[in-house]
């Protein structure tokens, strides 16, 4: 139990206070006593508990008529166990003795008045307030942790409104608090009492710009909702009415944790004295939120919705790539959303633009598309188009400073959940694509990073990307689900599996048989002619380099083995000492379940069938993958991008509750 300040006894007159229900308060009995008195008892009406505190070293506990000694350490503790029908209508009777056998010297009386305050969270997590008298300051992570949790309000449940509902201090519809985490306040006691004391709600001056305070008085339509604490409010006296004994209040985020902002906010109510000056807190009870942080999926999460643009422009038009993505889509049992040309001015990179991911609380979850600070034809589509009832929307901006390719969100990718070192990552590990350690070239912006690392539960990853000419980790890696323990499989981009796979078929007598055979607009490359290309050979085994080195971090920092990664054949040319794909990038595919978009490489065709296809069949389909083979040559592959930069898919959240992990 808190401890409230102490009260004072009057042998000459009754005192008067007030006492908060379950806390405990300090008697003084020391301050006026009668002459002569070396003993004390206490009593307490009905309703009231109290006990003595002692040294036991020193004090023996008084037994049958015996009187606790006044000079030793000894204090008289109470508290209430329910509040007040009536002023005063608890009484402590503290009576004075010279001895053990006399009649008492005096007696100081104590009228209590019980008043029932507290503030009160969904502390439990499980969806719903109950009243605690446990600890509501502290919160705490894993499964035997406590403390609330706050989405921030980033939908827009109406479309009229304009902004995300964070953004306005006005409730925009009775949906819009489904999105708010409720918090009660206790009130009970004598109405009387609330003529000379009322209750404060408060919150600090840090936290009021991360998170709003809703309450609705005098009626229940969404207009008498108002904001009561947030950036404009520090402070708010509640207007309890005659006889009312519990508030409801509704809490939003405005923020997501950041490099500035751990993601706790607190928020206070005290009972305060009007009747002193100056006005004095009696009693003080204060709830600690955490703002729930942003979730990325990956690709082992089942597929919802997959996004692709439509776009005709000097390089054609995309028609036959969409209708073979519907096709998969449709196979895949997803929903397919195309962003029209009049939405992606031609902006065909919807992976670079957005990242899909989660906000979740015990009482409500939705998704939230990430906008990526590129700001290219893309730029307004999640805002416009996605942004609305159910679906929040976040973004960082780079305020200062050049935007690099490495900003854009094929540069992110989220692994599957993973053990490593004893340590778990239920969520798996953010992957980001950075410049070499120590080096000064190309990396994500520190706006971007620091989001990412501060949401804490999926502890971001460097890896080295600057080697390629666009710079994103998609280019190199990938995640497939399988159905064996493990659940997934890490593929890498790889120019020795290419090279070993080429120089098999050139040793079984296909050396003539071509690269690019199907294609009009591409010169055709025989295996000889790669084979015997030493520049080629030696850029390939630079790369593989590069490669080997991410695949050593990678095992590292997501406790893997080699049997948990599969080389996926790759060849890559090299310009102005930046790699691009030779033919198109097989690891850059978008993964739908055990339906796999790759796109179709155009290897060399022995016995009638590409020789690089069935290389990856092999690889993939005794997983339970099926791999469907996608053409992206002229409009996405001659462009620097694949299948996947071409798409975006939104994902089933994580059934594991991330306030059960342990950062």
């Amino acid at each position: 139990m808190a401890s409230q300040r102490s009260v004072r006894l009057s042998l000459k007159k009754p005192t008067y206070a007030v006492c908060v229900v379950g806390v405990e308060k300090l008697v003084d009995i020391r301050s006026d006593v009668p002459r002569g008195a070396k003993f004390f008892e206490v009593t307490g009406s009905s309703g009231v508990d109290l006990y003595v505190t002692f040294d036991s070293a020193h004090v023996t506990e008084p037994q049958g008529k015996s009187h606790w000694p006044l000079d030793a350490d000894v204090d008289v503790v109470v508290y209430v166990k329910e509040a007040s029908r009536i002023l005063n209508d608890y009484k402590v009777k503290v009576s004075y003795y010279e001895h053990q056998e006399d009649s008492a010297l005096g007696q100081g009386v104590l009228y209590l008045t019980g008043v029932d305050v507290s503030l009160d969270v969904d502390r439990e997590r499980t969806g719903k307030v109950k009243r605690s008298r446990g600890d509501k300051k502290s919160w705490h992570w894993g499964p035997e942790g406590y403390g609330a949790i706050l989405l921030v309000n980033c939908d827009r449940d109406l479309y009229s409104s304009g902004e995300p509902d964070h953004r306005n201090s006005t409730l925009s519809s009775l949906a819009d608090l489904q999105d708010m985490s409720p918090m009660v306040l206790t009130c009970d006691g004598p109405d009387k009492l609330f003529d000379n004391h009322k209750l404060v709600l408060s919150v600090p001056y840090s936290d009021s710009k991360r998170a709003g305070v809703f309450c609705a008085r005098g009626g229940n339509s969404f207009s008498n909702y108002k904001q009561v604490l947030g950036p404009q409010h520090l402070s708010y006296e509640v207007e309890r009415q005659p006889g009312e004994r519990a508030i409801s209040f509704y809490v939003e985020g405005l923020a997501f944790p950041d490099a500035d902002f751990l993601g706790l906010v607190s928020f206070s109510v005290s009972l305060v004295d009007t009747g002193t000056l100056p006005e004095a807190p009696l009693f003080t009870d204060t709830v600690t939120f955490r703002v729930a942080p942003w979730i990325m999926t990956p690709n082992t999460q089942a597929p919802l919705e997959v996004y692709v643009c439509r776009v005709e422009d000097l390089h054609g038009s995309n028609k036959a790539f969409l209708e073979d993505v519907a096709n998969l889509a449709l196979k895949a049992n997803s929903e397919m959303v195309i962003c029209p040309q009049v939405d992606n001015r031609n902006d065909r990179w919807i992976q670079d633009e957005i990242e899909f991911g989660y906000i979740e609380a015990p009482h409500k979850a939705f998704p939230v598309v990430f906008d990526s600070p590129r700001n290219r034809g893309l730029k307004d589509f999640a805002y416009k188009k996605i942004l609305g009832p159910d679906f929040g929307f976040v973004t960082r901006e780079i305020s200062s400073g050049r935007i690099s390719s490495l900003d854009s969100f094929g540069n992110l990718e989220v692994s599957p959940p993973v053990t490593v070192g004893g340590k778990e990552y239920p969520l798996g590990r953010i992957l980001i694509g950075s410049s070499f350690p120590r080096s000064g070239g190309r990396r994500m912006s520190r706006v971007v990073f620091n989001f990412l690392k501060a949401q804490q539960v999926q502890a971001p990853v460097e890896l080295y990307s600057d080697w390629l000419s666009v710079g994103h980790v998609d280019e190199f890696l990938s995640f497939v689900p399988t159905s064996d323990p493990k659940g997934f499989r890490l593929l890498l981009a790889s120019p020795s599996a290419c090279l070993k796979l080429f120089q098999e078929k050139r040793e079984e007598g296909y050396g003539e048989a071509a690269l690019f055979d199907d294609l009009k607009y591409r010169k055709k490359i025989t295996i000889n002619e790669l084979l015997r290309d030493k520049t080629l050979r030696s850029n390939n085994h630079y790369v593989q380099s590069c490669i080997d080195w991410n695949r050593e971090v990678l095992k590292r920092e997501l406790g893997l083995k080699e049997r948990d990664i599969i080389d996926i054949p790759q060849l890559f040319s090299l310009s102005a000492s930046v790699a691009t794909a030779l033919f198109p990038d097989m690891v850059n595919m978008v993964v739908l379940g055990k339906y796999l978009g790759i796109p179709k490489p155009f290897g060399p065709i022995i016995n009638g069938r590409c020789c690089l296809e069935e290389k990856v069949r092999s690889l993939l389909e005794p997983l339970g993958l099926r791999c469907i083979f996608i053409d992206d040559f002229l409009s996405y592959h001659e462009l620097l991008g694949e299948v996947h930069c071409g798409t975006n898919v939104r994902r089933k959240p994580f059934s594991f509750k991330w306030w059960n992990m342990v950062p």
